[in-house]
């Protein structure tokens, strides 16, 4: 089989080749998937550089969601049968087949592509955990989401509609959030270049958002400061602008806000119960068909660096997916 392998640890794709390895048998417990297609997130971006936090042994096939068929069994496994269409989480997406514990994975939703279900549970579980078990968001509250075009805020914008929420889906591209405000209706838009704490102060009465959902850092935490709610959360998703920023707590004392550091995964290690719970909530909305993952394009396997590149440039509006199979 062809996978993309990472062999060092080195910048602008130094230490990725494209190569052919032995198709694995699968274990007891678990069964192959041919991979029909593989999100690209940037926890895989970074862990080709070495500067995610978690470092996988050398060498290792990256991708951390992707969705398949079903086509060997191994000892043990019940539930599943050859052909079962499946999307799922760990390791190893970006190759044409993929073992994976059986009990780690999900129907297909039916009204969901590959590509869809392939880059679905990373974005719509942290948006989830985020919400509703961080944010406790309630109907008619404001929620501001930063990086609205990005796959993580994306699903921000499409759960917290679902929510009641009012939502301002804030960017820094007029282009991009001209395809949020036409597939997903927020109830405002707002460009950030420039600065937005003055848009969202009018867009809100003056009060501010009650929630303000932020993937970026940086500057934009900072600025968020200034339009935050009494008794406000913020919702600190990653740090896609590079810059990690500091929280004056004079700031945090006089508008009584919260910072809350949102981690989908640890949060359901932490608390299994609550995170068995997380991962129903979000596919049976997959499943009656009331969210809306958007797949920006695909790209063969062979087109790896640059599915890759689409990240680092910023020019999703959704997800970007491999497809082995093109």
């Amino acid at each position: 089989m062809r996978a993309v392998v990472v062999e060092a640890l080195a910048p602008d794709y130094a230490g990725v080749r494209l190569r052919d390895l032995p198709t694995p048998d699968p274990g007891p417990g678990e069964v192959r998937v041919k991979v029909r297609a593989a999100a690209v997130n940037f926890p895989d971006l970074m862990q080709t550089r070495g500067e995610h936090q978690h470092k996988p042994p050398l060498p290792f096939v990256p991708g951390m969601e992707m969705a398949g068929e079903i086509d060997a069994l191994g000892e043990g496994v019940s539930g599943w049968k050859l052909g079962d269409a499946v999307a799922g989480g760990g390791r190893g997406g970006f190759s044409e087949y993929v073992v994976a514990p059986a009990a780690g994975l999900r129907r297909k939703p039916e009204g969901l592509s590959f590509s869809q279900a392939a880059g679905y549970s990373v974005a719509y579980l942290t948006a989830y955990v985020g919400l509703v078990r961080c944010g406790r968001t309630e109907p008619g509250e404001w929620v501001l989401v930063h990086g609205a075009a990005g796959g993580v805020g994306l699903a921000a914008v499409d759960l917290a509609r679902l929510l009641g929420a009012k939502v301002i889906a804030a960017s820094a591209s007029d282009a991009k959030l001209a395809i949020v405000e036409r597939e997903y209706r927020p109830d405002a838009i707002v460009n950030v270049t420039g600065g937005f704490r003055e848009q969202v102060k009018a867009l809100t009465g003056g009060k501010g958002a009650d929630v303000i959902y932020d993937p970026v850092g940086g500057d934009v935490f900072d600025e968020s400061l200034r339009c935050i709610a009494f008794g406000g959360r913020i919702l600190s998703i990653g740090f896609t602008s590079g810059r990690l920023p500091v929280l004056p707590v004079n700031i945090a004392l006089i508008k009584g806000f919260s910072v809350i550091g949102v981690r989908a995964g640890e949060f359901g290690r932490q608390f299994p119960d609550k995170g068995r719970e997380n991962q129903e909530a979000i596919w049976r909305l997959a499943e009656e068909g009331k969210v809306h993952p958007r797949v920006d394009k695909e790209y063969p396997l062979a087109e790896w660096r640059e599915a890759l590149d689409s990240l680092a440039e910023r020019k999703v509006v959704g997800k970007t997916v491999i497809r082995p199979d093109l």
